[in-house]
């Protein structure tokens, strides 16, 4: 089997499975992305989400609308995947709104989690991705599409049905 054909199945499980957990989810699967511009920073921001730390991020506005994608809207579902690409987590959006960056909120930074959650460790942290990752680089007033999420269920949350000291396939990395 393909490695596309796999994350394929793993998608498909992990929705049936979330599904099942919560039978008021929609038939069709959400997308699935992963936090951050790497494999390190996807598996810390995405540990952030399963322990409640992290309920918030931000993208660059620019950087939607040059990959041809939609802004989220409240009520949207997501798929977090770890560095892997393995699925990890369900989140739902509750919130956005877009700002300058200049004008985001020490409520958003804290609500993303990083650093020492303040909005000037978030500033520098930003700054310094945007400058590295974003498609038109970093601007004061560049505007930031701030995220508010809940997190709806993950991999971890699901019941184990091995005994014991038996590996069950799943993973708590």
């Amino acid at each position: 089997m393909s490695v596309i054909a796999r994350r394929e199945v793993e998608l498909d499980s992990f929705w049936s499975r979330a599904r099942c957990q919560l039978p008021d989810l929609p038939e069709q699967r959400p997308e699935a992305w992963a936090f951050g511009a790497t494999k390190v920073d996807a598996d810390e921001l995405l540990a952030l989400v399963l322990d409640g730390t992290k309920t918030g991020t931000a993208s660059a506005l620019w950087d939607i609308e040059a990959d041809g994608e939609s802004v989220p809207e409240m009520g949207e579902l997501s798929i977090i995947l770890d560095g892997q690409g393995r699925p990890r987590a369900l989140i739902e959006t509750t919130a956005i709104d877009i700002v300058p960056f200049s004008e985001v909120t020490a409520e958003h930074a804290h609500a993303e989690g990083e650093g020492d959650r303040t909005l000037a460790a978030w500033r520098e942290i930003h700054e310094r991705f945007w400058r590295q990752h974003g498609q038109r680089g970093f601007s004061p007033e560049m505007p930031v599409v701030c995220e508010r999420f809940r997190l709806l269920f993950s991999a971890e949350d699901e019941p184990r049905n091995s005994a014991p000291g038996v590996d069950s396939g799943g993973s708590n990395e």
